[in-house]
């Protein structure tokens, strides 16, 4: 494909081993932890078929890193997926990829976490929940009145914060990431030693099973731990940025999902080894009420400090990586064109950053996001399972292309994603029609964009 000029000024490669790593970590590890294992119990019935979900949901996602890895390696420029899906199936499925992570997954992902952390705050400022502003339109909860709080403003204000410390370089966006994620991960650390050490194994003995196991059930579960494992990818939406990328980015993906799936593991044996899965299904925050169990009102304090910093680590790395996708459709003529640019002073993609965190700050008002998210997940399977599949595309397509790192278990590993994103998707579709028509019709609603954007490039080359 031929495209527009780059820019003069391009990114720079600031991000070292151990920052490409904390993006892993930092920004898979955000809210799931601590309440996804209520909805999985629910779902499967027994503490043992929840720890066999994590571990297919660890193994699927490791699968998918190391195929990533191979892609990354050969092709680091930014905007991870846009960029094998481009090189696979053509410009078409690059832009459908970015569209949908401009407008609602990755924009969506921020509204979450920036209102997930302002819940927690609320546990220490009560006021945060106040309502701060009524909008008298139809914009709420079944066409009610639109109710705007304090913690929103405040969660808005934390997004613009963190896409201000982005714009002003990777080097110092990756240095915050380090430093919050080594945090994180020492205070859920500290959770799981605490459920472990102190904890009273015969509350978790009880293993009577509290629902009976489908394969709907075991499939509905698999996707609450990979929505908990989702983000894995991020670390490739920057790999224009990572020093030694032949190297630096394979060990990232592969290392930092192989932690993430450690670190899941041994805090569900905490929860499970001090709570009873009947206590897990009726509780919102398994982790505080595990501490609390133990530590009394204290241990659920240090429960919320750590999900307030764990959402801040991954809300930073979303950040950090997903004004990168805009920048780079845009720099290939698919997107706005102030988009392309690079700041020239701190080498970042400003205006695309901006752009995408302006967008997230009017999802967290909006009240709708997390609904949107529910409607792109078939679409987001889609594209996860044809970017995997660019492994074997590109092997056949482009033969001779450089490749430092090759997948590991290739061709298994990478058909083995394949298929499971195929089942994950047709799951998807029987669970949620819906929800998977509207993923559908967001595609749809790109394609405008997409022809009036080929046309002008058409007329640019011309």
């Amino acid at each position: 494909m031929t495209t527009l000029a780059r820019p003069v000024v391009e990114l720079k490669r600031d991000l070292g081993m151990w920052g490409a790593v904390a993006i892993v970590v930092g920004t898979v590890i955000g809210s799931g932890i601590f309440i996804v294992p209520r909805s999985m119990i629910q779902l499967v019935g027994s503490t043992q078929w929840v720890f066999v979900v994590w571990v297919v949901g660890g193994l699927l996602s490791l699968a998918g890193a190391l195929s990533y890895a191979e892609l990354a390696a050969a092709m680091p420029e930014a905007g991870g997926e846009y960029v094998y899906l481009r090189e696979a199936y053509g410009p078409l499925w690059g832009f459908v990829y970015a569209w949908t992570q401009m407008w609602v997954a990755r924009s969506g992902a921020m509204a979450i976490l920036a209102t997930g952390f302002f819940y927690y705050m609320a546990n220490f400022l009560p006021a945060m929940e106040q309502i701060f502003f009524i909008v008298p339109l139809p914009l709420g909860a079944h066409g009610a009145p639109l109710e705007i709080r304090y913690g929103q403003l405040l969660a808005i204000i934390l997004i613009l914060l963190l896409a201000g410390l982005n714009y002003l370089g990777v080097k110092i966006g990756g240095g915050v990431q380090i430093a919050v994620t080594v945090i994180k991960i020492a205070l859920i650390l500290l959770i799981i030693v605490v459920g472990l050490a102190w904890g009273h194994p015969e509350a978790g003995v009880r293993h009577a099973s509290l629902v009976p196991l489908t394969i709907a059930g075991f499939f509905a579960a698999l996707v609450k731990a990979l929505w908990a494992f989702d983000g894995w990818n991020t670390v490739a939406m920057v790999a224009s940025e990572v020093r030694q990328p032949q190297r630096n980015l394979p060990l990232a993906l592969i290392w930092g999902t192989v932690a993430v799936i450690v670190i899941y593991i041994s805090a569900n044996a905490a929860y499970f080894y001090v709570l009873a899965p009947s206590e897990v299904a009726a509780s919102n925050r398994v982790a505080a009420e595990m501490m609390r169990r133990i530590l009394g009102t204290a241990g659920g304090n240090i429960v919320s400090i750590a999900a307030m910093i764990s959402m801040f680590a991954a809300l930073n790395g979303t950040i950090l990586s997903g004004g990168r996708i805009p920048y780079a459709a845009a720099r290939d003529g698919l997107f706005f064109r102030s988009m392309a640019h690079v700041n020239p002073r701190y080498h970042t993609p400003g205006p695309a950053l901006i752009a995408i965190s302006l967008w997230g700050a009017v999802l967290v008002l909006s009240g709708t996001y997390d609904q949107l998210l529910d409607y792109v997940i078939f679409a987001s399977w889609i594209l996860y399972g044809m970017a995997t599949a660019a492994v074997l595309v590109l092997r056949k397509k482009r033969p001779v292309m450089e490749r430092p790192y090759r997948a590991v278990g290739y061709p298994i590993v990478p058909v083995l994603f394949v298929i499971m994103a195929f089942c994950i998707v047709a799951s998807a579709l029987y669970n949620s029609p819906r929800e998977s028509g509207m993923g559908l019709v967001l595609i749809l609603a790109g394609g405008p964009f997409y022809l009036y954007w080929r046309k002008r490039n058409d007329q640019v080359k011309s």
